[in-house]
């Protein structure tokens, strides 16, 4: 079970759940073909937008295998809403999860979506009790493959025509970080080692 005490504050973010005002900040980037070319959705008008809010809205906590935590990146000094993060369940056995992000292209190039990523890495390790975390990208998709570079994610595998992918065969890169190199990346001793129970148990 992973319930976090919201907000998450960092330097310049606060990363919480999301909430009906946020449409207007989200409908901003979700509307734009450049944001969703490499997301498994096309742009979203208003209806849909508010029917994808209503659903992330229900992903604030992680009570077992399958679920997936999202998580919105305000600006502290404004509120404003510039991103999304979000840390998937993916194995309590083989303590496996996923993260994700889609940021505002009006806010890149500042390290936001970088600093909201560590945080899922720590709660998916320090507080879940991950032992290896993985993301995923489109081949195509640079800017992914080089923020997960910089979390200190290694990749792992390129696969050729993994998915038939907005009418295309589309290449994906997958991306991973075990636990061990995370502590020794943060200087964090609250992972859970081969001996110790973690949260997630």
């Amino acid at each position: 079970m992973l319930r976090p005490d919201y907000p998450l504050v960092t330097e310049r973010l606060e990363l919480r759940p999301l909430r009906l005002d946020d449409l207007d900040d989200l409908l901003v980037y979700h509307s734009r073909p450049d944001v969703t070319r490499y997301l498994y959705w096309e742009p979203r008008d208003r209806p849909r937008m508010l029917e994808a809010l209503r659903q992330r809205m229900r992903m604030s906590s992680l009570s077992r295998e399958g679920d997936r935590l999202v998580l919105g990146a305000a600006l502290r000094a404004t509120g404003t809403v510039v991103g999304e993060v979000n840390l998937g369940w993916l194995s309590e056995q083989h303590r496996q999860g996923e993260i994700g992000f889609v940021f505002n292209p009006a806010y890149h190039g500042r390290g936001l979506a970088g600093e909201a990523a560590q945080v899922m890495l720590r709660l998916g390790f320090a507080d879940l009790g991950l032992h290896r975390i993985i993301g995923r990208c489109d081949v195509r998709n640079g800017p992914s493959a080089r923020l997960m570079e910089r979390l200190g994610m290694r990749r792992e595998a390129h696969f050729l025509h993994s998915e038939v992918f907005k009418g295309e065969w589309a290449d994906e890169f997958v991306y991973a970080m075990l636990d061990h190199e995370w502590r020794a990346r943060t200087g964090d001793a609250r992972g859970a080692g081969p001996g110790r129970r973690s949260p997630a148990g």
